[in-house]
């Protein structure tokens, strides 16, 4: 494909579904933090599947990363107040305050235009980094509060539950990912051999993710998941 037509594609993607998750939390459907944690699990995969639309030149890297730099300049200008859309913070917050987005939604943005600029599709690392942040993150905050279980001892806030769902999810969403870049020839087979890496890489992203780093779980788990990656890849 055209490679001005896969990014305009993909930002049309990206953008209606998040307006999507924005309409529903609006509208009352959805809770605002089931409608954050959706928005944090779902829009990484459909922007690494939106990868694949990207023909092999040198420059498709740098027009992908644009599509999550734009949204991360739009989560900017409504944290700050600049720019106001107040069913973008129904969706993405948990108290209704912008200044919110300016963490954890905003430090997410600025993880996709990093790895995809410094890995895009020459390494499974920066998808496997990727997918931990959203998998594994998003659905620790989902099955996490909802599950009983002991509170870990190196940090109260965070529950055996909790650092189990982001290992399965991570590794899941991971595997997933990767399943689909070696059927599509991107990454070399057999698909199994990815398997034990990326369970590694899960069970580290899921300790780093248990410590008591309130905030910035979105950039030190997933730089810890890229460096390990380093290791395999």
């Amino acid at each position: 494909m055209n490679p001005y037509l896969a990014t305009v594609l993909t930002f049309a993607i990206a953008i209606a579904f998040l307006r999507l998750m924005d309409f529903f939390a609006h509208r009352g459907w959805i809770e605002s933090k089931l409608s954050r944690k959706f928005i944090h699990i779902g829009t990484g995969p459909i922007f690494v599947l939106c990868w694949l639309m990207f023909p092999d030149v040198s420059f498709a890297r740098y027009l992908a990363a644009l599509v999550p730099l734009l949204i991360t300049i739009q989560f900017a200008l409504v944290g700050t107040g600049i720019m106001k859309d107040d069913a973008a913070v129904e969706a993405m917050t948990r108290t209704g305050n912008p200044k919110e987005i300016l963490r954890g939604p905003l430090y997410y943005g600025i993880m996709f235009v990093v790895l995809t600029l410094v890995y895009w599709k020459d390494s499974p690392i920066g998808i496997i980094a990727l997918m931990m942040m959203c998998g594994g993150d998003g659905i620790a905050d989902i099955f996490g509060r909802r599950i009983p279980s002991p509170k870990l001892p190196w940090s109260k806030e965070k529950s055996v539950a909790g650092m189990v769902s982001v290992f399965v999810g991570g590794f899941l969403l991971s595997a997933l990912m990767l399943l689909i870049y070696v059927n599509a020839g991107v990454f070399a087979g057999p698909f199994t051999n990815h398997l034990l890496p990326i369970a590694v890489i899960a069970l580290a992203g899921a300790v780093v993710e248990s410590l008591h780093y309130k905030d910035i779980d979105n950039i030190s788990m997933t730089l810890a998941s890229a460096l390990l990656g380093h290791w395999f890849f």
